[in-house]
């Protein structure tokens, strides 16, 4: 367990939310179950999300359900979906600019989608707000070495009814616990940051 025992700082989060969504893939997202069970995989499919874009939580401002995504930067957004659901997302931009990535599957035993995930590693809504910076906390990232741009794959998101355009969904190339379609719409090229 000690080499999970870092974390990002909240200066990582702080930056464009598909600048973070991308360079999360590979990073090791941890959970601490009643301090005596670390559950770890990495991260190997995530969607980025903002303000201006009609698919998040926060494009018609800041209410209840969203004020989490409005900062600090670094902290859980989990959100109820479906009536059953909860799927976690990780803030991102300067607080007081909404933005989030959702983590949709990490590399682990029946993690492959946002609300699988969330159902085997017992996240839900008392983890809202909660610090991704606390390494041994309930819930942690631990950063990992940087992937190449030729293992990343850049998709439209899935699952949504609005901005359905948007390259804004990454993940691992080839990697099984990849959810929902995995053919490849284009690998992913740092020029277009």
């Amino acid at each position: 367990m000690t080499s999970l025992l870092r974390s990002y700082s909240d200066d990582f989060y702080r930056r464009s939310t598909l600048l973070v969504a991308r360079d999360l893939l590979g990073a090791q997202l941890c959970r601490n179950i009643g301090g005596k069970t670390v559950l770890s995989g990495p991260i190997v499919e995530v969607e980025a999300y903002t303000a201006d874009d009609p698919a998040c939580h926060a494009s018609r401002g800041k209410t209840k359900r969203c004020e989490v995504m409005f900062g600090p930067p670094g902290h859980a957004y989990v959100y109820f979906i479906y009536g059953m659901y909860h799927c976690l997302n990780v803030v991102t931009e300067p607080d007081g600019v909404p933005g989030a990535v959702l983590i949709r599957a990490v590399g682990a035993d029946g993690t492959d989608g946002p609300g699988k995930l969330c159902r085997q590693w017992q996240i839900d809504a008392k983890h809202n707000g909660l610090s991704l910076i606390q390494p041994g906390g309930d819930l942690w990232i631990c950063p990992s070495k940087p992937l190449k741009d030729s293992d990343i794959v850049v998709t439209p998101r899935i699952g949504i009814s609005s901005a359905q355009d948007r390259l804004w969904r990454f993940f691992i190339k080839d990697h099984p616990a990849v959810s929902g379609k995995k053919q490849a719409h284009k690998t992913y090229s740092s020029r277009r940051k």
